[in-house]
């Protein structure tokens, strides 16, 4: 592993920006990825070697709980355990922010990534319909609760 899960920030948006429009049919704005820079309410990490931006991954808070908006690895740096790297970083930032859960929304036909979320401890706990376009799909929803935690009401 020659990379390194780093804090993201405005100088890598171009970069992250690049992967976004890779990876995603409907990918973010430039906008709304630099919304992401903000922690006070959001945790956003890079996967960073020699300056290159491999992957990324972001994550909404409020109170105890955690909601991932995008992971995304840049498709030549696939199957070097960046996506692996991101959400394992990302998770042991909820622990130390004490997250009851930390949950996402993923297309069910993305199977590499419901695998990789399964292997940390994510459970499916529902499903979206229709929550998808371009193409059509539903999303599954899928929570990860931190042990030991309570969830407030």
């Amino acid at each position: 592993m020659g990379f390194t899960v780093v804090n993201a920030d405005e100088t890598m948006l171009p970069q992250i920006e690049a992967i976004e429009q890779a990876c995603f049919s409907m990918p973010w704005t430039r906008e709304q990825l630099l919304s992401q820079i903000d922690p006070d309410r959001h945790v956003f990490l890079a996967a960073v070697e020699d300056g290159a931006v491999l992957g990324y991954v972001g994550m909404m808070f409020v109170l105890d709980e955690g909601y991932i908006a995008n992971v995304a690895v840049a498709p030549p740096a696939r199957r070097r355990g960046v996506g692996r790297a991101l959400i394992a970083s990302l998770l042991a930032r909820a622990d130390q922010m004490q997250l009851a859960f930390v949950t996402l929304e993923v297309r069910p036909s993305n199977h590499a990534a419901i695998a990789l979320y399964e292997g940390f401890g994510f459970e499916v706990v529902g499903r979206r319909k229709n929550y998808y376009d371009k193409p059509s799909e539903d999303a599954l929803l899928m929570t990860k609760f931190r042990k030991g935690a309570t969830l407030s009401c």
